[in-house]
């Protein structure tokens, strides 16, 4: 089975072919999406990039988009000063499927 090191949005994920995951808001709006792996795993034979791998891709396809995360709340409370504030934030995040690892 094959396994790839992918980065987008700031973090890294270790995915397979057939595997959905949930990655944050891309530009892109088409429906594929290719990523440069930093590293590729296939069988016993691992390939590290520096920084990418220059002959491998890793294909996606959008499943959904604009997915919103659970609620984050920030509160700001000073006691006796009559100080309380409350942030809220939902990360929008695209739902993939990888396709293959080519």
């Amino acid at each position: 089975m094959k396994k790839a090191v992918i980065q987008t949005g700031g973090k890294q994920y270790l995915v397979h072919e057939g595997e959905t995951l949930l990655v944050e808001l891309l530009k892109e709006t088409g429906k594929k999406v290719t990523f440069e792996p930093l590293l590729v795993i296939e069988g016993d034979k691992v390939e590290v990039g520096i920084p990418f791998v220059k002959s491998r891709t890793v294909t996606a396809e959008v499943v959904s988009e604009d997915i919103q995360a659970d609620k984050v709340t920030a509160i700001r409370y000073k006691a006796k000063k009559r100080v309380h504030k409350v942030h809220g934030h939902r990360q929008h995040h695209t739902s993939v499927k990888i396709t293959s690892i080519v």
